[in-house]
């Protein structure tokens, strides 16, 4: 597919063939800094002649229809759309070529799919979104038995770099006891280190979905990525899920 995306990802699961996926990186594009380069966020002051140059090398490198979403870190969940910006965490499709995409820069992406490759989803899940349930939100529009869903976790801000106040762990914890085990004490008092990853694999389990795949980045640390933590004046990547024939 070219040079433009040599450090591109290909989500490493057991997903089906007919399931096809890719996120972006800062690499591949035309922005200037400090949305260098391969930007894909139309909110964060950047050109916008120069946010769709970057989304059209990016249908051209695919070959996909990407629905874009209007991120509020809420719950609703769409139908993708790819002629409509609509305002949503996250949207499915069972229509082959219509990829669900959404775009983080120390969230949580979370694509998913069935064994059989019947539907996909993927969903933008900061804290906010994890706690309000949008993962599960998903799964429920999802519609599908918890033993078919396959789930992989994009790159996030990861539990060395994400420190929170006492009310984000109280938050999830008076859902899921377990979701404890998920902070560690900061340096600073009062504060803990969040493992985003595992709040979301707790979350998914509670709902009966095992088969749970990625979470081993961290946005903040790896230069490939954009991260609002590490620089506030920044691009935004996307994590993408269609079907193919």
């Amino acid at each position: 597919m070219g040079d433009r995306m040599h450090d591109w990802l290909t989500p490493q699961w057991p997903a089906p063939a007919k399931v096809k996926t890719c996120v972006t990186t800062r690499t591949g594009g035309v922005s200037s800094a400090p949305y260098d380069s391969c930007n894909l966020g139309t909110h964060v002051g950047d050109s916008p002649q120069s946010v769709q140059k970057n989304r059209q090398r990016l249908v051209s490198l695919l070959g996909c229809k990407p629905a874009w979403l209007e991120q509020v870190h809420g719950t609703a969940v769409v139908e993708a759309a790819p002629t409509h910006v609509l305002q949503a965490d996250a949207s499915w499709t069972h229509k082959h070529g219509v990829a669900c995409t959404v775009m983080t820069a120390d969230c949580l992406p979370v694509l998913f799919c069935d064994r059989a490759a019947t539907r996909v989803a993927a969903a933008h899940a900061g804290w906010r979104g994890l706690a309000a349930g949008v993962l599960e939100a998903t799964l429920d529009k999802l519609a599908l038995p918890a033993d078919q869903v396959l789930v992989w976790l994009g790159p996030a801000i990861g539990p060395k770099a994400f420190e929170v106040g006492a009310e984000v762990r109280d938050a999830f914890v008076a859902q899921h006891a377990q979701a404890v085990s998920a902070f560690e004490p900061s340096a600073n008092a009062g504060k803990f280190m969040a493992d985003i990853y595992r709040l979301a694999r707790i979350r998914l389990a509670a709902r009966g979905v095992e088969a749970v795949y990625g979470g081993n980045f961290c946005t903040y640390s790896d230069p490939r990525f954009y991260s609002y933590r590490r620089s506030a004046q920044t691009g935004r990547f996307a994590s993408l899920i269609w079907l193919v024939h």
